[in-house]
């Protein structure tokens, strides 16, 4: 078990990362004027973004693992748990911000991205208020 725990804790923190850094570069991107600056981070999205899939794959496999080695033939009762669904909901929820930043790149190489780099610093903070809830839930079993 420590081994499968290891390893979503890896991938956990490498899609982190990820999550944390690809709307940084956003902020850039909304502030640059040169068309080689663009190009600049456009490219480094592309290939951030690649990172992203692997991580949160290995995270969403890992934790399946992880479930199942934790609470063995009894991980339907597990999966029950009030604080385990709403850690779950807000996973779900980083899924669906995790796909909406690739929406969000493919808007910006086709030049048609027009908000604000302020808009994308309060943007960029989703993922670490979602990070603390989630922590405290694993923590603490509220519920």
């Amino acid at each position: 078990m420590l081994i499968i725990k290891t390893i979503h804790i890896f991938f956990v923190v490498s899609w982190f990362a990820c999550l944390f850094y690809l709307p940084r570069l956003f902020v850039n991107h909304a502030m640059v004027e040169q068309e080689s600056e663009r190009l600049l981070l456009t490219g480094l999205q592309q290939r951030l973004i690649k990172m992203m899939r692997f991580t949160m794959w290995g995270t969403v496999i890992s934790a399946i693992l992880l479930v199942y080695s934790i609470a063995g033939k009894s991980w339907l009762l597990y999966i029950n748990q009030t604080w385990f669904i709403a850690k779950m909901i807000l996973v779900l929820a980083l899924i669906v911000y995790h796909y909406y930043c690739f929406a969000i790149h493919r808007q910006f190489v086709e030049g048609v991205q027009k908000r604000s780099h302020v808009w994308f610093r309060y943007f960029n903070e989703i993922p670490a208020l979602i990070l603390l809830i989630v922590i405290y839930l694993v923590i603490a079993k509220p519920f």
